[in-house]
């Protein structure tokens, strides 16, 4: 009779064979048997009492130990670079063992805070007792969850703020962290979903009444996760910063520099000055200076302030707030170009011909002073002949040769034909409340083109001197469309009745082309619409593949240090580059400058849908006591499930819901991107006129419910349940025809 194990026994082969560690497994290693199982069952209960063996559903292993498949938490590499990670769960006597994680070349960049699913072994080393492969990696964080709780008996719920989220989440009695009912709490999820009913979360931060104004950007602070407090390490070292001084910098103070900039504008971090060429060899040409804040000289490699903006990327611009990426005392003070106040700066003078063409470029690591900080407006009312009280002793010496330079430089930039489209952006004007008091058109005056045109030149005169002295640098890159998205918008075009031309290299101009022939037709908001959406998303990469929609080979950021870290990264270039210091781009830059690069155009698109999530908020809270008021607007979007309408006053964007278009079946044509009624034969078009009602705003979500009442200046339909209408069938042959027509012609050109 085979003897039934000791508990040393079995707690030593579960330690060495955790993979095989269930009952069955245990009894057929020992060859335990018939009656014996009943004494292998009650040791085996007695080791887990103990603390001995730990039970995970049919299986033991052994709590000092790690099963064989474990998720892990990546921590900081070492000194030698060596990568090592901690089990997320421990329940072990001892601190939890160190993983060294043997990276292959096919596995994804980890960094600190990532949690990974690997396959372990045990080894005998003296820093660590396990080396890790990695199997997925599966995320940072567990799921955080932004929305209202809702108290009940035992626990409570969550409604999700986010815009189209449907499901609750459940919080038990005693992870509620104190929240009150109605309360805006963050959570974070807290287990797998059962079978059945909601998956429970915890609940990790109370934010307070969500209804409050203020309450609307610091949603979507927390749903996008965007660093919106500084660390004291941080903040201690900003405080610590003194002036800067001149020496080793060009004087510039005699020039008369100015920063142009919105009336509101906390920081300043660009000034110009321009003034005709007095070079005999250039008849007709301008001297244009762009001096920009010296971050760098103050954010240098390796400190704490270097970390945080790194991490954060950029600054995040709300109505209410701006989460900045530099603390106040550089952003709004030591970095920012003060009137009247000595700054160093980095500068570039740029040298154009009589026809705006830039000729030449000089860079410089100066020392300058801001000789007056004007608005947009005041720049305007000095170029048309009505200066304000602030702009008057400028006028002539100063704002004068500003526009007489850019008019060169705007005729240039015509020839180049840039990507031109016309969307006017809008500006939620909030009263001292909080609340919006109104949505107006931003301006778009030939002041703002001023400042934009000149901060261009210097981006490319940026780009190019890197370039020119092969020092690495982070290029910001705009890639001409896909070829799918380009067919996309050549239908678009076509079912207009516009053209735009196939069959050679695309260029701005063939699309500029298109803009004007829709230009003050009943298609020129969708055409430009549709153009955008065919356009790829601007990033950043240490390669230079030129900027499509600027029409440029070289193009880099440069000229708002302040609020961006590529642009500190091109000044660090630029400093070693030249040799104008010790606080240039490290070694350490210069290797992390694809990871850097991928890092910050993730966090700009964090604050891009951070900021349009936040105006959606504030204009369905400035529509929710307008709810059943009628507006005008034009279909911007379809899909299966609805038509979304953009508003014409006010810009915001609600949805159609198909279940509210009336009792028939409506045909969803993705190529065309068409709803078409079964029985009416209405066809919802792209850039269809449309007369709406509004059911329903959530300033909570930033929803906006619609109604459909005319389109096109036209009733809607009576549908029953009958046969459909006369001409409905007609209609529905006619587009499938041309469907079918749009096929051949694709497999045409793909044959060709």
């Amino acid at each position: 009779m085979t003897k039934v194990p000791s508990k040393d026994e079995l707690r030593d082969w579960i330690a060495q064979n955790p993979a095989q560690a269930s009952k069955r497994d245990i009894a057929r290693a020992f060859g335990v048997k018939g009656s014996d199982r009943v004494e292998l069952k009650r040791l085996l209960r007695e080791l887990e009492a103990e603390g001995l063996v730990e039970r995970r559903r049919k299986s033991y292993r052994d709590p000092d130990g790690l099963p064989p498949v474990t998720v892990l938490t990546v921590a900081d590499p070492d000194s030698d670079g060596d990568l090592f990670a901690k089990p997320m769960e421990w329940q072990g006597s001892g601190p939890p063992p160190r993983v060294l994680i043997v990276a292959r070349n096919s596995d994804p960049a980890l960094g600190a805070g990532d949690r990974i699913l690997a396959r372990i072994t045990a080894v005998r080393e003296s820093d660590h007792g396990y080396e890790g492969r990695l199997i997925r990696k599966i995320g940072t964080n567990p799921r955080r969850i932004l929305g209202v709780f809702r108290r009940e008996a035992e626990g409570g719920r969550i409604l999700p703020v986010e815009k189209g989220a449907d499901r609750e989440w459940r919080v038990a009695a005693g992870a509620d962290h104190g929240a009150q009912d109605g309360e805006l709490v963050e959570a974070e999820s807290a287990g797998p979903r059962g079978r059945l009913g909601t998956p429970p979360a915890r609940v990790v931060e109370r934010l307070g009444d969500p209804s409050a104004p203020k309450a609307v950007s610091l949603i979507a602070i927390h749903q996008h996760g965007i660093p919106d407090s500084f660390p004291d390490s941080v903040i201690a070292e900003a405080d610590a910063m003194t002036a800067a001084h001149p020496d080793g910098r060009e004087d510039l103070t005699e020039l008369a520099l100015v920063t142009i900039d919105p009336a509101d504008a906390r920081d300043h971090d660009d000034a110009v000055h321009a003034h005709p060429d007095a070079d005999p060899e250039n008849p007709g040409g301008y001297i244009v200076w762009v001096a920009i804040a010296d971050v760098a000289h103050h954010v240098r490699p390796g400190t704490e302030l270097d970390r945080e903006a790194h991490r954060r990327g950029n600054s995040t611009y709300f109505p209410d707030r701006v989460v900045p990426m530099l603390p106040d005392r550089l952003s709004a003070d030591l970095c920012s170009l003060h009137e009247g106040v000595d700054r160093p700066c980095i500068a570039v003078r740029l040298t154009l011909d009589a026809h705006g063409e830039k000729i030449a470029h000089r860079f410089t690591r100066g020392w300058m002073r801001s000789h007056a900080a004007l608005t947009y407006s005041d720049a305007q009312s000095a170029a048309d002949g009505a200066p304000t009280e602030r702009a008057a002793p400028l006028a002539e010496t100063v704002i004068a040769p500003l526009f007489a330079a850019w008019r060169a430089a705007h005729a240039a930039r015509i020839r180049r034909a840039p990507l031109d489209l016309d969307l006017p952006e809008r500006r939620i004007v909030l009263g001292a409340d909080g609340r919006v008091e109104s949505v107006a058109i931003k301006d778009r005056r030939d002041a703002h083109r001023v400042i934009e045109e000149f901060m261009v030149l210097a981006n490319v005169a940026a780009a190019e001197e890197l370039k020119r002295l092969r020092w690495p640098l982070l290029f910001r890159v705009h890639e001409e469309p896909s070829p799918e998205k380009l067919e996309a918008l050549r239908e678009v075009a076509q079912a207009s009745g516009f053209t735009l031309a196939k069959g050679q290299v695309l260029q701005t101009r063939h699309l500029n082309r298109l803009l004007a022939q829709s230009e003050g037709t009943e298609f020129d908001e969708l055409i430009n619409m549709s153009t955008l959406r065919s356009m790829t998303q601007a990033y950043y990469t240490p390669e230079n593949f030129g900027h499509f929609g600027l029409a440029l080979r070289d193009y880099a950021h440069f000229t708002s240090p302040i609020r961006r870290y590529s642009d500190l990264i091109v000044h660090r270039a630029l400093i070693s580059a030249h040799g104008w210091g010790e606080d240039g781009l490290s070694t350490g830059d210069m290797e992390r400058l694809h990871d850097t690069a991928r890092h910050i155009s993730e966090t700009e698109r964090r604050s891009m849908a951070a900021e349009r999530d936040t105006a959606d908020r504030y204009l369905a809270a400035f529509l929710a006591d307008r709810v059943g008021n009628e507006f005008t607007g034009r279909i911007s979007g379809i899909t299966r499930f609805g038509v979304f309408v953009r508003l014409a006053d006010t810009g915001a964007d609600g949805l159609i819901p198909i279940r509210t278009l009336g009792r028939e079946y409506f045909h969803f044509d993705a190529d065309e991107q068409t709803l078409m009624g079964e029985q009416s034969g209405l066809t919802l078009a792209l850039g269809n006129e449309v007369l709406v009602r509004l059911a329903e705003a959530t300033p909570i979500t930033g929803g906006l419910t619609l109604e459909l009442l005319e389109i096109d200046g036209k009733k809607l339909p009576r549908v029953g349940t009958g046969r459909p209408r006369r001409g409905a069938n007609a209609a529905r042959q006619g587009a499938k025809a041309r469907r079918s027509k749009l096929r051949r012609a694709r497999q045409r050109d793909r044959q060709t």
